[in-house]
């Protein structure tokens, strides 16, 4: 093998004419080596290769080009150093190390969290990095689908339990894997959405869940580079680089943008008694917030560890990372996990304009990249509307809670309810840029599902074994007269019309519109708020509910076209229902006209709005309360056979639950709206009235 200084640009391992150039950052190593490997579980590396400091460092950056190595082949590296926790020093030439920067990952079935938390060596039960060639692949012209915000609706989606359950109908071989997925693209276009969100899919830590559980949704990453092997069904590294990218330029062929929920705020290497895998041996003190005794980390994630992500070099990493996804992964969009946290400086005091989150807001290889924040930490930080940056979006808890409080039949709620209509403007209003700031959801993977949050008082997570003590206390859920599953139709009939209401509202709400895999036919998790560590149909998709629940589908994939082709103006140009709410007056009613009750007990309230451009007005009538309650209508012009015509009322049956084409005529000047159910009534001034 030949040998060659090599460069410190690029980072990671690089495959160039002379051979793989290897570059790593360790800013206080004494020394550094780069260990490769035959086979995955080899405890003795087939060749070392020591980094003369005085030839192979630049800087903070050590580096090396060897020649004769193939693409595959399996690295990590061995850092010599002071271990002085209580200086925040932790270098352990005992523990093979990631490449912070390698685009692929293997992890063998030998691979023990708790020997990489232990002394001693542990090479041979360690992951390593894989050298890629990321040259190779043929996009064959895949296009990204560059959809607007306004024209955008969000499935967020674990690739794993998409297709896990065996009655998904993908073959066994595929099922849970990003080629299974695939195999499933014609029932996203069904629904009508266009954006999928994708659970992490960065390698990350399965061993990192409590009393052997295995972690399941993923927020444990070792690498912000590399995807998650066990997503392939191609357990070749290599081979699950090529299965990732098939399914991203799938579901462009197919017009769906694909967002991925990435972790950038910690990672799985945990508190002070976590395992050493890449980032806390060669670099602690750089890399992670530690506390002022620099023996302990700062914990504003709930996971043991915070990034020191407004350091200059971790700053550099995650937008590498992000760079890398875009270019070389054509990834449309991201989720940033606690997002706030990435607003905290090296004392964990948060900084206005950080400078991490200005970078990403300002940056043009991102420019046309959707940015959304989780806009709070673990650690009580909370940004909602405040979160900096002009391109960011934000998920919106506020929307969530208060749309959930209002369908509850809480107090106080009534009033909460036009500001979540109509993009939040309470909260983004001093942002005119545009109406889609908000992303407007009510269930996402972190708390009930849809269906759970109708038929659940508490959380029941008894089977994480943690005593039922984990995940949130504040469901702001009703479990409409029974705790759990229920054969009574009438319990079971007010629970499928409380998921219409609350998608009726998502979806015909100004902002971005997200909703969580299954809640378009109810799927359960057993009353679980937190199933991270359930592998198993608690939280897969149960694909026998689409067809138990086709009517609710069919009730939501209705919404959507309603929402995008929500009218048409004057020019003949179909109006999205963020441009027809923008452009029209809009006016507040009670049951009363022209008198809205915003006072603590009110269960109730309408809305009209009037766009002249389209020459339609359309009438939302909102009854939470446990009574039927009859709401006077607005007169409409004197022009003959002029009625209102009803496309929705929630508690009505299929099909009659939304009608896009032939709405029943309103000949009455009010309209009884059932307990607990929503009403969209429409009138247009001598149009078609179909969508």
């Amino acid at each position: 093998m030949h040998t060659f200084r090599g460069r410190s640009f690029p980072l990671g391992a690089s495959m160039t004419r002379d051979g793989v150039n290897f570059s790593v950052f360790s800013k206080n190593a004494t020394a550094v080596e780069l260990l490769l490997f035959d086979r995955i579980d080899d405890a003795i590396p087939a060749a070392v290769i020591p980094l003369d400091r005085g030839v192979n460092r630049a800087s903070d950056y050590w580096h090396i080009c060897a020649g004769g190595i193939p693409e595959g082949q399996l690295y990590g590296y061995r850092v010599w150093g002071s271990f002085d926790p209580e200086h925040g020093a932790r270098y352990d030439p005992a523990k093979l190390l990631l490449d912070p920067y390698g685009v692929s990952v293997a992890c063998g079935h030998g691979y023990s969290r708790s020997a990489a938390s232990q002394p001693g060596q542990d090479f041979a039960n360690a992951m390593k990095s894989v050298v890629a060639d990321l040259t190779r692949y043929d996009w064959r012209g895949d296009v990204r689908p560059a959809i607007p915000f306004q024209h955008t609706v969000i499935y967020e989606m674990h690739v794993s339990g998409f297709t896990r359950d065996p009655n998904s109908g993908v073959p066994p071989e595929k099922r849970g894997t990003y080629a299974g997925l695939i195999e499933k693209i014609p029932y996203l276009k069904s629904l009508g959405v266009t954006a999928v969100e994708l659970l992490p899919i960065f390698q990350f830590d399965t061993q990192d869940a409590p009393d052997h559980l295995p972690n399941y949704w993923g927020y444990s990453p070792v690498s912000f580079f590399a995807l998650h092997t066990e997503y392939s069904s191609r357990k070749d590294p290599l081979a699950c680089l090529d299965e990732f990218r098939d399914m991203v330029r799938a579901l462009h062929s197919a017009g769906l943008e694909v967002i991925l929920d990435v972790v950038y705020n910690h990672t799985a290497e945990g508190g002070e008694g976590g395992p050493t895998l890449s980032f806390r041996g060669l670099e602690n003190e750089v890399y992670y917030i530690l506390q002022q005794d620099k023996q302990h980390y700062a914990d504003y994630t709930g996971c043991g560890n915070t990034m020191n992500a407004n350091q200059a070099v971790v700053r550099r990493l995650i937008a590498d990372s992000v760079h890398y996804w875009v270019d070389w992964m054509h990834i449309d969009g991201f989720r940033f996990d606690l997002a706030s946290i990435l607003s905290r400086d090296e004392d964990g005091t948060p900084l206005a304009g950080a400078p991490v989150l200005a970078d990403l807001d300002s940056d043009p290889v991102l420019a046309e990249t959707k940015l959304i924040a989780e806009a709070w930490d673990a650690a009580g930080l909370y940004q909602v509307g405040r979160f900096t940056g002009d391109n960011w979006k934000e998920w919106n808890g506020k929307f969530r809670d208060d749309v959930r409080g209002f369908w509850k039949g809480n107090r106080n709620t009534a009033e909460l309810l036009p500001n979540r209509m109509l993009g939040s403007p309470d909260l983004y209003g001093h942002r005119p840029r545009e109406s889609e700031k908000s992303i407007n959801f009510v269930t996402c993977h972190d708390g009930f599902t849809l269906n759970d949050l109708v038929s659940y008082n508490d959380k029941h997570n008894e089977a994480n074994l943690e005593d039922n003590l984990d995940g949130s206390n504040e469901n702001i859920s009703w479990n409409c007269g029974v705790e759990g599953p229920s054969e009574d139709p009438s319990v079971e009939e007010l629970r499928s019309r409380q998921v219409r209401n609350f998608l009726t509202f998502t979806l015909l709400s100004i902002g971005v519109p997200m909703f969580v895999m299954g809640d378009e036919v109810r799927r359960t998790q057993r009353g679980n708020n937190n199933p991270f560590c359930q592998d198993n149909e608690v939280s897969w998709f149960d694909w026998s509910l689409v067809e138990r629940h086709g009517d609710l589908r069919r009730f939501l994939s209705r919404l959507i076209q309603l929402r995008c082709r929500f009218a048409r103006n004057t020019e003949e140009s179909e109006v999205t229902l963020t441009e027809f709410l923008s452009q029209a007056q809009i006016q507040w009613h009670g049951v009363k006209l022209n008198r809205p009750d915003w006072g603590e007990t009110s269960h109730s309230l309408a809305m009209n709005a009037q766009n002249i451009a389209c020459r339609r007005s359309v009438h939302f009538i909102w009854n939470a309360y446990w009574e039927p309650l009859a709401f006077e209508l607005p007169a409409l012009p004197a022009i003959a056979g002029a009625k209102w015509t009803r496309i929705i009322d929630t508690s009505l049956a299929a099909p009659n639950d939304i009608c896009l084409e032939t709405g029943r005529r309103v000949e009455e000047e009010s309209y009884l709206a059932a307990p607990r159910s929503t009403v969209l009534l429409a009138w247009d001034a001598g149009k078609d009235l179909r969508v």
